[in-house]
């Protein structure tokens, strides 16, 4: 007889079984090692793929960013941020590309799991226009801000 599968709890569950559990305080059992980043090159792919397209008027673009201390609560919530098709751009930065109700339901989710336990964590989320990121300085390693915000144009001779 197989074993019975099992069955994925959306993320407000999850979290919610980590406090019964009162998984919430540092136990002896290490922390789950966090989801690698992607290399920069797929990074940058993925993110000129939501600035190349032509937003729709129901389509707004913007930043996710969290300061969250728990290292489980943490990668369940990164975790549930990739499964909503948001691109990871740092380990606690995402960015999204989606119609508003989608975002509203991604902030009402947050918004939920964070008052489900006693923290000094915050999560925020910016929306962003063509003009911010124009606008945006970086430092630290290069990212070329122009390819992101207009594709190349190639001539053919």
């Amino acid at each position: 007889m197989s074993k019975p599968r099992n069955r994925p709890y959306p993320l407000k569950e999850k979290l919610h079984k980590i406090y019964q559990k009162n998984l919430r305080a540092h136990t002896l059992n290490p922390p789950e090692p966090p989801d690698p980043l992607q290399p920069m090159d797929e990074r940058l792919r993925q993110i000129l793929k939501i600035f190349n397209h032509q937003l729709k008027s129901t389509e707004m673009i913007y930043l996710i960013m969290y300061d969250i201390e728990n290292d489980k609560i943490r990668t369940q919530i990164a975790k549930y941020l990739i499964r909503q098709g948001c691109i990871r751009i740092q380990k606690s930065v995402f960015i999204a590309r989606s119609d508003h109700p989608k975002f509203q339901d991604i902030y009402t989710t947050l918004q939920e799991v964070n008052s489900y336990y006693e923290n000094q964590d915050s999560i925020l989320l910016v929306p962003v226009n063509t003009s911010d990121i124009r606008s945006m300085k970086i430092i630290g390693r290069e990212i070329t801000l122009t390819s992101i915000i207009s594709p190349p144009n190639t001539l053919f001779f």
